[in-house]
């Protein structure tokens, strides 16, 4: 059991969410193939894994320091570091193996930057140095969409860009929302994240600026063809209630509750979008 909590499987369900949508997506172009569809799941499982184990080993001394993750079990030196990251790296070449044959050859390449960036960029060095370690968070982020539309599709076209973008600035409300909450939390470990750099205000427009280009992403895909009315009528709904919800923060006098909101109904819309991506 410790070895399962620390591949975080709530992160991997989200992401493996949004890579069905992108799947589903291509399937409605390219037709249905169960065999990369499952190589899809289990080989993106094991690389989200790996990522999620890498970031318990390299972020254990900032953990430490703060009250939500104080009690991971890397943080409290109850999992040998060096067993761990051999766990990490064996859950990664699983990963990248059934991916490779059960896909192509550039799906396993995008998978491959995004755990680099992940991993490398993100966790090591702009988490902990730079405001912009979300923007560099959010692109890693935004590849599992990606991933399910090209593990069919074989090839980076127009809709893989929208699914990128879609992700991309989806991610930075979620994680702003995520920032708020945890504000104190962020200041004890001296991560550089926007609400402390900046004011809560700036925080706020810019989460308002990225759910307005979130939903504009969301609307090319029905000018692109590729999804449904049913799709298109869901989309604009969720859209209009999450920048209604943005629009509240500047009037609000609990921010952290109002946060809250944010965040729950980000998992909420993207959750809804895949399914309906798939319809």
């Amino acid at each position: 059991m410790k070895y399962l909590s620390i591949i975080k499987p709530g992160i991997i369900f989200g992401n493996i969410v949004t890579l069905c949508g992108g799947y589903f997506l291509a399937a409605h172009i390219y037709g249905f193939a169960f065999f990369s569809f499952l190589s899809s799941l289990l080989g993106m499982t094991g690389i989200i894994a790996c990522g999620c184990v890498l970031n318990n080993c390299f972020d254990r001394d900032i953990d430490r320091l703060m009250d939500r993750t104080k009690n991971r079990l890397l943080a409290c030196d109850k999992l040998p570091i060096k067993i761990t990251l051999g766990y990490a790296i064996l859950l990664g070449l699983l990963g990248f193996i059934i991916l490779y044959v059960g896909t192509n050859g550039l799906t396993t390449l995008i998978a491959l930057a995004g755990l680099v960036t992940y991993a490398g960029a993100y966790t090591l060095w702009f988490k902990r140095s730079s405001v912009f370690g979300t923007i560099i968070g959010a692109i890693s982020g935004a590849v599992p969409p990606v991933i399910g539309y090209t593990a069919l599709a074989n090839r980076l076209d127009l809709v893989a860009l929208v699914l990128f973008l879609l992700l991309f600035c989806w991610q930075m409300p979620h994680f702003f929302a995520i920032a708020i909450c945890y504000k104190d939390d962020y200041a004890k470990a001296n991560i550089p994240v926007l609400p402390l750099k900046r004011s809560l205000r700036y925080t706020k427009f810019n989460m308002l600026i990225f759910t307005v280009l979130f939903v504009i992403a969301t609307l090319l895909l029905p000018i692109l063809g590729v999804t449904s009315s049913v799709y298109l009528i869901g989309a604009i709904l969720l859209g209009i209630i999450w920048i209604a919800l943005s629009m509240w923060g500047f009037f609000n006098t609990d921010d952290r509750g109002w946060a809250r909101k944010m965040f729950a109904f980000s998992i909420l819309n993207i959750t809804l979008l895949s399914i309906l991506m798939a319809i």
